[in-house]
């Protein structure tokens, strides 16, 4: 098949609500013959009004031109019935999400568009195949899932069906990349990659919450300041709205014939059978009533209790946390000494600090003197970390954990016993939901990666932190966190699994002399 080429190609939208007119003001503002169609009319010229009005206030403010402005709107047209379409080689659709009334438009549109017309569906949830099942020549059906706002978020997916044209993925993706979008490729599947990778943000927290270890104000700071997320998962669904959310993480557990990984949380269920939705609503994880959101976090005044160098002795590489170790390393009220080890650990008098690797304090040491800490992302700029004192241990031991962080100014957040904290916890399962898509073929490591970090602007992307932590350190964790529940939701990816082989072997000392040799 040649090459398509859709630059300046005549587009049309279906649907005039805030998605489907920022597409459309999208492809006018690139250029293209931009038609906008809605069953009811007065809605696209309401759309139409509330768009020039705030590109207008963008252009009184010097963010755009008043060229720009004049070239977007004669761009726009208003079509009054599907007819008037059939010029158009790109048709994108974003009107409500059932896949019968999408199947039904594309029916009556290929009745009045050429064969070679291209049909787009904004769905963020249907089978792409499954819509173009019922359409005359199937292969022109792609999804395009624009993110909200679609004038100022990055990430487009492209989503092909079993039938879809690789020609036409191709062509949207090069369309795309002139818009100034970022564009992944990834097969259909329920959630396609951002739904579908995103779960565990949401669902480990959840769980944290029924398990009753920790609160959403606590929660929601702790992932934003030791994991780097720009929103925590409670405040994140509340502005989502619950009631959303929750039918997105139905929808994925149905589709996939209720695999474990994706099974709904009875905690967001309540909030939704309560009509808590978030701030729509006024209340959600948090009461929205007033100006600031309650309840707030207000992380603790802490102070060190000695004013005695304190021994500290580090063992192992810690390559997972090296900013950590620089940090005790130049700190000036400890007395640090480096040794061998096979573990990564810090002792503290006769208490052993380790990064939490998905084990439990409670079940897994309850005879020894072990403080299992949470992962965190800038170490150079931390303020606290989540830790966990084994029942070993006394009020003196903390103390020394005490002493040896706020002597570097990172508050302790003492916590219950919950296999791999937080953090590291969220970021294992988002990681082996990556490998098990690419394991599927449903996209590549660097699409999901782009995804996760341009759809829901995530610091880094799954394959990112993987590298940042270490594949090792991934796989274990989901091993104990495996063993511990003895639930099929925390077993780990074959593909996760095979490439922490593949690295243990390319890092192996004879691996190496075999590279130095060659």
């Amino acid at each position: 098949m040649e090459k398509i080429n859709l630059q300046q190609a005549p587009v049309a939208v279906i649907g005039a609500g805030t998605m489907g007119i920022g597409i459309a003001q999208l492809a006018a503002m690139h250029g293209h013959p931009t038609f906008v169609y809605d069953v009811d009319a007065s809605k696209t010229e309401a759309a139409l009004q509330q768009l020039a009005a705030q590109l207008t206030k963008r252009v009184q403010a010097g963010k755009m031109t008043q060229e720009l402005y004049d070239s977007t709107f004669a761009n726009l047209s208003v079509a009054h019935e599907l007819a008037q379409l059939a010029p158009a080689q790109l048709i994108i659709e974003a009107i409500v999400e059932k896949k019968e009334v999408k199947q039904s438009l594309f029916q009556q549109l290929a009745a009045v568009c050429s064969e070679e017309t291209i049909f787009a569906s904004n769905t963020s949830s249907i089978s792409i195949t499954a819509i173009a099942a019922a359409i005359p020549h199937p292969e022109r059906v792609v999804g395009l899932h624009f993110f909200n706002p679609a004038p100022v978020m990055k990430l487009v997916e492209i989503i092909r069906g079993l039938k879809s044209s690789v020609a036409i993925a191709d062509a949207l993706l090069e369309l795309m990349k002139s818009w100034n979008k970022v564009p992944v490729l990834a097969k259909s599947t329920p959630g396609f990659i951002v739904n579908r990778v995103a779960r565990p943000y949401y669902a480990e927290a959840f769980r944290a919450l029924q398990e009753n270890v920790t609160r959403p104000e606590e929660l929601d700071f702790i992932l934003r300041e030791c994991g780097r997320f720009a929103m925590g998962p409670c405040e994140l669904t509340d502005l989502i709205g619950q009631d959303v959310n929750f039918s997105v993480t139905q929808s994925v557990y149905q589709e996939f014939f209720y695999e474990p990984r994706y099974r709904p949380s009875l905690i967001q269920k309540e909030l939704v059978d309560a009509g808590c939705f978030g701030r729509k609503t006024k209340q959600g994880f948090y009461d929205y009533a007033q100006a600031t959101p309650s309840p707030q976090f207000e992380l603790p005044v802490r102070y060190a209790k000695s004013v005695d160098k304190l021994a500290v002795t580090i063992k192992g590489d810690w390559k997972h946390s090296s900013g950590l170790i620089q940090r005790l390393a130049h700190a000036s009220h400890l007395d640090v000494k480096f040794a061998e080890g096979t573990r990564d650990e810090i002792l503290v008098g006769d208490v052993s600090l380790r990064l939490s690797l998905g084990e439990s304090v409670d079940l897994d040491y309850a005879d020894q003197k072990v403080v299992l800490m949470d992962w965190h992302a800038d170490w150079e700029q931390a303020k606290a970390i989540p830790v966990v004192a084994s029942v070993a241990c006394s009020e003196a031991d903390q103390s020394l954990v005490d002493n040896l962080f706020i002597g570097m100014n990172v508050i302790p957040l003492w916590t219950q016993d919950h296999a791999g904290l937080y953090v590291l916890r969220t970021i294992s399962m988002l990681v082996n939901e990556a490998c098990e898509a690419v394991l599927h073929d449903i996209a590549s490591e660097q699409d999901i990666d782009s995804a996760m970090k341009y759809g829901v602007n995530y610091p880094q992307g799954p394959f990112q932190w993987a590298e940042k932590i270490g594949y090792n350190t991934i796989l274990q964790t989901l091993k104990n966190l495996y063993r511990i529940y003895g639930e099929e939701r925390y077993r780990p990816s074959i593909y996760l699994a095979k490439k922490t082989a593949r690295g243990n072997v390319q890092n192996s000392p004879q691996s190496q002399q075999f590279l130095i040799a060659g």
